[in-house]
């Protein structure tokens, strides 16, 4: 009998495991956020990325409230089951701060830098609601 995915995934205390999103074609990591069982199912049954937000206590379907969609193309388990990579493609911008990714700071010779852009305005996404994930 050959392992399946859920047999695989090594879920913490609270039910959840980290996966980080990739687009898919450049390689470019985009985000981290939770996902529990239950978004990884609506996940794979829709192709649309919902991840579990810890905030809220709630799924979360990236883009609903922002429109910047995550689509999969594939989701990948790391060695030790305890880490997921989605490969997806991203509408817009992956960020709530309207950057393209949440990795947008870097630290270069003991400063904090800014390395992307904001691409659009928080506001625009969110409505000035203060929406984070």
């Amino acid at each position: 009998m050959s392992e399946t995915l859920f047999d695989v995934i090594k879920f913490d205390a609270n039910g959840l495991v980290p996966a980080i999103a990739q687009q898919h074609d450049t390689g470019e990591v985009l985000m981290m956020a939770w996902m529990n069982r239950a978004a990884i199912e609506e996940t794979l049954a829709t192709s649309r990325v919902c991840y579990w937000s810890r905030s809220r206590g709630a799924l979360w379907r990236k883009g609903e409230s922002s429109g910047q969609v995550q689509s999969l193309k594939e989701l990948i388990v790391d060695c030790d089951g305890d880490t997921l990579l989605l490969k997806v493609d991203q509408l817009g911008v992956a960020c709530h701060t309207g950057r393209r990714s949440c990795f947008y700071r870097a630290a270069r010779e003991g400063e904090l830098v800014e390395i992307m852009a904001v691409e659009v305005d928080p506001k625009a996404l969110y409505g000035g609601c203060g929406h984070q994930h």
